[in-house]
C-alpha cells in the first residue's frame, strides 16, 4: 500500500525500508502492545516443552492468552502451526500461568482464565493468497496482520480479514490437533448476541446499530463473549459495547465522569470487583422513546475515544 507525504499540493512517496522481524519489529511490538493490540506483553522467546513462543501476551480484557509469531518466510500453514500452538498451551496450562504471575508478579488462577477466547497471532512482512485464503472460517482463532516499515519513521499494522468467511473451522477433517482445540475455542458472532432478545429487542439493536454507523463510515463490529463491541477504524478500544438481555439492552461507554453530560442521570459506573477500566460505564434501554438519548450518550463516548 503506497504512502504518501504532501509536499506544496505535490504527494511525494514515503518509501518502504527492509525490516528484520525477529530483531527490529519484535521488539517495537513488544514493546507497544497496549497501543498495537490492547495486549500485555508477558515473555519473549518463552520455552515451553521443546518449543519457543515468539511472544507471549496476555489480553485483559477477554481474560486469555495470546501467542504471537514472527515470520520472514512464507512456505508455513496458518492452519497447521496455529492449531498446534494452541494445542501446546491447552496441553501445558499450568506452565502459562506461572510465566504470567512469576512475570508478572500476580495471582492468576486457571479460574480466572477464559481459555476458549486464546488466539494466535502471525505477524509477517506479507502473507501468500494461499495464507490469506485460509482465512476463510467464521471461527478460525487466528490473526494475520502484515507490517511495513516507511523511510520517515512510520510503522503501519494491517489486519487481514475474509470477506467470505461462512464454514466453520469445526468442519475441516484432518489432524487431531484442530479437532481437540476446536472443542476448547468458542468465537462469537452477532447472531449469538441478537438471539438473546425478543424481537423488540432485536428491532430495538438494529436501528441502534445504524445509529451508531453514521458517527463514521469506518466503525467496526468486535463480536466478544459478553457483548457487541465498537471501534473506530483499527483501533482496540470499544468506545461502546451493547449485551443483550431478553427484553432490554445493557450499553457500556468508556469515558471520565468530567466528560459525560448526563442530565437524566442514567449512567452509572461497573462496581471496582469487576476489574473493568476504570472509566468504564453503563446503561439499559428497553424501549424506542429512549433510542435517542441513548444515542447522544454513545456519541459522547465515541468523540471521547475516536483518537486513542
Amino acid at each position: 500500500m503506497p504512502i504518501f507525504k504532501i509536499v506544496k499540493e505535490k504527494l511525494d512517496l514515503i518509501k518502504e525500508i527492509p525490516i528484520s522481524l525477529e530483531e527490529k519489529i519484535q521488539k517495537l511490538t513488544e514493546d507497544n502492545l497496549e497501543k498495537v493490540f490492547g495486549l500485555e506483553f508477558v515473555a519473549r522467546e518463552f520455552k515451553v516443552q521443546n518449543f519457543f513462543i515468539d511472544t507471549l501476551a496476555f489480553d485483559p480484557e477477554d481474560k486469555t492468552f495470546v501467542i504471537i509469531e514472527y515470520k520472514k518466510d512464507q512456505s508455513f500453514s496458518i492452519i497447521d502451526q496455529g492449531f498446534n500452538y494452541l494445542s501446546l498451551m491447552f496441553n501445558n496450562k499450568s506452565d502459562f500461568i506461572l510465566e504470567y504471575n512469576e512475570k508478572m508478579k500476580k495471582g492468576l488462577n486457571r479460574k480466572d482464565i477464559d481459555w476458549s477466547q486464546a488466539r494466535v497471532i502471525f505477524i509477517a512482512k506479507s502473507f501468500t493468497a494461499y495464507q490469506q485464503g485460509s482465512l476463510g472460517f467464521k471461527d478460525l482463532p487466528i490473526e494475520l496482520w502484515e507490517v511495513t516499515l516507511y523511510g520517515n519513521d512510520t510503522i503501519l499494522y494491517n489486519r487481514l480479514k475474509s470477506l467470505t468467511a461462512q464454514e466453520s473451522i469445526k468442519n475441516l477433517k484432518g489432524a487431531k490437533e484442530i479437532q481437540s482445540v476446536s472443542k476448547e475455542i468458542r468465537t462469537y458472532d452477532v447472531e449469538y448476541h441478537r438471539n438473546k432478545g425478543n424481537d423488540k429487542i432485536k428491532k430495538l439493536s438494529d436501528d441502534l446499530k445504524k445509529r451508531i454507523h453514521e458517527f463514521d463510515e469506518n466503525i467496526t463490529e468486535h463480536p466478544q463473549k459478553f457483548y457487541i463491541g465498537y471501534r473506530k477504524g483499527s483501533s482496540y478500544i470499544n468506545f461502546t459495547g451493547i449485551s443483550f438481555f431478553k427484553s432490554k439492552l445493557q450499553i457500556s461507554l468508556l469515558l471520565p465522569n468530567k466528560e459525560l453530560r448526563d442530565p437524566k442521570k442514567w449512567v452509572h459506573g461497573f462496581p471496582k470487583s469487576y476489574g473493568y477500566a476504570k472509566n468504564l460505564k453503563e446503561f439499559d434501554i428497553k424501549d424506542y422513546k429512549d433510542l435517542n438519548y441513548a444515542v447522544d450518550l454513545i456519541r459522547q463516548s465515541y468523540n471521547y475515544n475516536k483518537t486513542r
